[in-house]
Formats: structure tokens, sequence, C-alpha cells
């Protein structure tokens, strides 16, 4: 048995075979191209906000003369022509022809024209047929002879005795079942008896002797009664307050007359809207 010393004959085959491979290594340049790949691989990466990106070029502007129509180039102007004037200004006589006689057919369209509309007599039985006198809201819906509440937004008929309106379909009357301010005659001051009393405590019978009533919006913008304002919904949320529902309730168990008197208060206890 041989020395453990010693090295076997595989031993002495490896490491001449190591030597071999790093001469040839070293002759192809191998090592240095490795030692460059991993000093490359090893290098910090540049952070995606420090890289410029690359501008595309834009092609350069070339300036062409303006299209024009060959008709209106070739088209010269004729010698003497100036500014176009009447046939009386330059002295010229003229005769004034006379508009044609409409006749009195014409004449009666236009009478017809002015009258008053009616709606259908048929149209208008059912509705009466069906028309209640609740002295409220109204419990028939009309989007023709109806005309819109600003707070529940209903065109309902009104029951009011001798509206010729929601009566006798008359369109160039108003609703007597309505209010109407006598400031704006706008939609804003359109309520029906409902609603006039439930939120803000007032009878129709008293708006109607008042001719110089106002609704809310204008009492607020003359500033006749302070923290009086409009409580519909679509008020409210102008005003980024939340609708208050149906408060009656709540109202009269505190003792108050309408919603408005209410909210009144409730504004006044934080000192501002």
């Amino acid at each position: 048995m041989g020395r453990l010393g010693d090295k076997s004959d595989y031993e002495s085959i490896r490491e001449a075979r190591i030597s071999e491979n790093m001469a040839r290594m070293e002759m192809l340049g191998l090592r240095r191209c490795a030692g460059e790949l991993s000093a490359i691989s090893s290098a910090p990466s540049p952070r995606a906000g420090s890289v410029t990106p690359r501008k595309t070029p834009k092609p350069p502007r070339v300036l062409t003369p303006l299209r024009r129509s060959g008709r209106l180039i070739a088209a010269a102007t004729p010698p003497g022509s100036g500014s176009r004037r009447s046939a009386r200004l330059n002295g010229d006589s003229v005769q004034h022809k006379a508009l044609p006689y409409r006749g009195a057919d014409a004449e009666e369209e236009e009478q017809e024209e002015k009258s008053p509309m009616y709606i259908d007599k048929e149209r208008l039985r059912v509705l009466q047929e069906t028309r209640c006198d609740s002295k409220a809201r109204g419990s028939v819906y009309d989007p023709v002879l109806g005309i819109c509440c600003h707070f529940c937004r209903q065109k309902k008929l009104c029951g009011e005795e001798g509206c010729k309106r929601c009566g006798e379909g008359d369109f160039e009357q108003q609703c007597i079942g309505k209010t109407e301010c006598s400031s704006c005659h706008s939609s804003y001051g359109i309520l029906c008896r409902a609603c006039l009393k439930v939120r803000y405590g007032e009878e129709m019978e008293e708006v109607r002797k008042n001719k110089k009533w106002m609704c809310p919006h204008c009492v607020e913008e003359k500033g006749t009664k302070k923290y009086w304002i409009c409580n519909s919904s679509i008020c409210l949320k102008k005003r980024k307050i939340a609708p208050t529902g149906i408060a009656i309730f709540q109202a009269r168990e505190q003792g108050y007359a309408s919603v408005a008197h209410l909210l009144m208060d409730q504004l006044k206890s934080r000192g501002s809207f």
C-alpha cells in the first residue's frame, strides 16, 4: 500500500487537465471577458426617474401658400365697381309696390290666433268627472292644464270653485288654486294650497286678498323677514342643508305653525345660514 501523502494517478491527471484548460483560457482571453461581464452585471442600475427620455425630433414646418379657388384668382374686378348701393342712393327712380290685400279670411285667422285656447271638450268632460272638490293639492294630474307647484312639483288640477283654468280649460287664465308672487312672478312663487299651509303656515284666502304677497325667495332677497327661507328640497340642497322631509308632525308637536317656522328657529340658534 502507498503512503497517505502520495498523490494518486487520478489526482495527477486532474491537475494536469486543469493547468491545460487555464492555459487555453488565457490564450483565448476568456478570463478577461469573464471579468468584464461580472463587473457589468454587478454595477448598480440607474433609477428610472434619472433616465432622460429620448425626444423624438419634430418634423420641420413647411409654410405653404394659402389655397384659393382658381375661379376667384382668375376673376377680375370690373372697372368702376365700388360698394353696393341702392337704386335710390344712385339717383334712380324707385317704384314702390303695394302689399296685396290679404282678405277677410286672413283677418279671421289672426283673430283666432289671439283668441284664448281651450282644451278639447270631450277631454275636459272626462277631467271634470274625475276632478274632486278637495281644497288641497287636487287629485287629477294633467300635464297641459296643471301648473307645477314649486314644493311638491305636482301638475294637478285644483279643486277651487270658479277656477276657469282647471274648471273650463281656459289656458289664458291663472289657476286660483296656486299662488303667484307679486315681485318675481316666477315659478319659485307658485305653491298649491296644501304646501302653502303645511310648509309656510299661510292660507290661500289670505294670499289672494294680499295683492303684495311675496314668495320666500323674494322675502329673503328684500330682507323683510330674517331667516324666512324656502324649505323645498331643491333650495335646501343649494344651501348645503339636508331636506327636512315630512317635518310637519315634528313642527306641530313642538308648537310651530309650519315647517318654515321650525326651520327659522333652528337657523336662529345657529346664528347663520
